[in-house]
């Protein structure tokens, strides 16, 4: 199981009251051309940060002390959602306000850390309104969906989308059970959308194992994908190359320190590519960040405030 810290974060966020519709108004730059981070050799690191209670900008602040590379290649905002509307009986992106605040205020929040060669990612998950990754009614409205997300990408100017397929309660509002097509359909959409950008699969639900329909696998349409299961080592069923995957998942300050670094050494050892964090908060985390540092890189972590 997920952890409950988890858990118990995602459930306040989501019964946040305040609601702050998907608005498009002047097209979001990407800033300055990104300066090419220090070379770093090693897996690619991945970190979730929860931005109802934290900043996008702690991402940026940790480096290696060997050389200097960036810890984090890949920064996850967490989380839109896919929500419901009764009226037109459609899935529509929503955003609550802390997310809202973030996009909002991509120049100081999101390109700060897309300079330093990071990535910036927004995660999309399920709000309990029977609106899901799996049960689009038709092809046409998986393909809304995916415009909705690429438009989203467009506008702020981020590095792509993550899938969550958490919370979404199938069935509630009148909404239809899971279903084969649905997200073989928005992937591929999405993808056909967004060449250049990321699609990462958070390794859960319904849709992540509803990946092949008719013919069609969408295994290889997707960048990444990731164990959810925070502490533990799940190799992600999906088809693609080690390099891609992460097997690990840890809770920066929730999971041990010598399971961090248990995992990120077996994360090498078997040659994975791709290693998991999740809740980086404000605090100075660099003991807990070395951990793993030390296994992947072969270096300490310099936390600078």
């Amino acid at each position: 199981m997920f952890t409950l810290v988890r858990s118990r974060v995602r459930r306040a966020a989501l019964t946040l009251s305040a609601v702050a519709a998907l608005a498009f108004g002047a097209t979001a730059t990407t800033g300055a051309a990104a300066a090419p981070a220090p070379a770093k050799q090693g897996p690619t690191s991945v970190a979730y940060v929860e931005v109802n209670n934290n900043s996008m900008l702690n991402v940026g602040k940790y480096t290696l002390a060997n050389g200097g590379g960036n810890v984090f290649d890949v920064a996850v905002i967490f989380a839109a959602n896919i929500n419901y509307d009764t009226g037109t009986k459609a899935a529509q992106l929503y955003f609550n306000e802390n997310v809202q605040r973030v996009l909002d205020n991509a120049a100081t929040e999101l390109r700060p850390l897309q300079q330093k060669g990071i990535k910036v990612v927004l995660s999309v998950l399920g709000n309990h309104q029977g609106a899901g990754f799996a049960n689009f009614p038709s092809q046409q409205a998986a393909s809304a969906f995916a415009k909705q997300l690429s438009d989203t990408v467009a506008e702020y100017g981020l590095d792509g989308i993550d899938f969550d397929d958490e919370y979404a309660e199938y069935g509630n509002n009148g909404t239809g059970r899971p279903n084969d097509s649905s997200f073989v359909y928005l992937v591929t959409a999405l993808r056909a959308h967004m060449p250049g950008k990321i699609i990462s699969l958070y390794n859960i639900g319904p849709a992540a194992s509803r990946l092949s329909c008719g013919g069609v696998d969408v295994s290889s349409e997707f960048d990444y994908a990731w164990n959810p299961y925070y502490g533990t080592w799940q190799v992600p069923g999906i088809t693609l190359p080690k390099s891609k995957l992460s097997p690990a998942a840890v809770e920066i300050g929730g999971t041990s320190q010598s399971t961090v670094a248990d995992l990120a050494r077996r994360t090498v050892s078997e040659g994975y590519g791709v290693y998991l964090t999740y809740n980086l908060d404000g605090a100075d985390r660099s003991a807990d960040v070395s951990a793993f540092t030390r296994e992947l890189y072969g270096s300490d972590a310099v936390y600078t405030p």
